[in-house]
């Protein structure tokens, strides 16, 4: 397999994982403040396109002759990117959030076509990346930043649905509860951290 081939892969299955978990979901729970860390789950698809987009914008860039400076910032600080870009998102409707989170992505995918094996590969290729492989930027801009969330965005839905199932059920009696068999009651669901500037920087 390609380098390419891999990449496009592992950006479709860590795209296909947030879509699936998006299922399930009513407009109220997309919007809903501090759903996922300190975001609307809204706020996050509008994050991870402005990801997607910084990195069409980096290869743009580097196709003519340029040094990709805004993608590489954003890497080295990527929470003060992802705290300028919720601030930039504000205020947009879902449909717009939804268009352009496939659009970017689709975009991205075309423009990594216009990439060599060794332009993805070789670390010296490109003397503006500081040594690093253009496809390990790639990778840790899309897939690998998308992943990063994920179990939090699991865990936002599964709440979501345990509650909206409470509302429309009949109360069960405690002693008919095995309370070891509940999601979360030792502590499963909050033992990760959200994501910090030490587990984001790029080295």
């Amino acid at each position: 397999m390609s380098a390419l081939e891999d990449l496009l892969d592992r950006l479709d299955a860590t795209r296909e994982r947030t879509l699936m978990a998006l299922e399930s979901l009513p407009d109220e729970a997309l919007v809903a403040p501090a759903a996922v860390g300190r975001w609307s789950v809204a706020d996050l698809l509008s994050i991870l396109t402005a990801w997607d987009a910084e990195v069409v914008t980096g290869l743009m860039r580097l196709k003519a002759g340029q040094p990709p400076e805004r993608l590489l910032a954003a890497l080295r600080n990527p929470n003060a990117y992802n705290a300028q870009r919720y601030q930039d998102a504000q205020g947009r409707g879902l449909d717009a959030i939804f268009n352009d989170f496939q659009g970017a992505r689709m975009h991205l995918e075309e423009w990594l076509s216009e990439f060599s094996e060794r332009a993805l590969t070789d670390p010296g290729h490109y003397k503006t990346l500081g040594g690093a492989p253009l496809g390990r930027i790639i990778a840790q801009a899309t897939h690998e930043h998308e992943a990063r969330y994920l179990p939090f965005l699991t865990a936002m839905v599964e709440r979501w649905e345990a509650e909206t199932a409470s509302d429309s059920v009949e109360m069960i009696p405690v002693t008919g509860i095995d309370i070891l068999e509940l999601p979360s009651a030792n502590g499963d669901g909050t033992a990760a951290l959200f994501p910090g500037d030490e587990d984001d920087d790029f080295e």
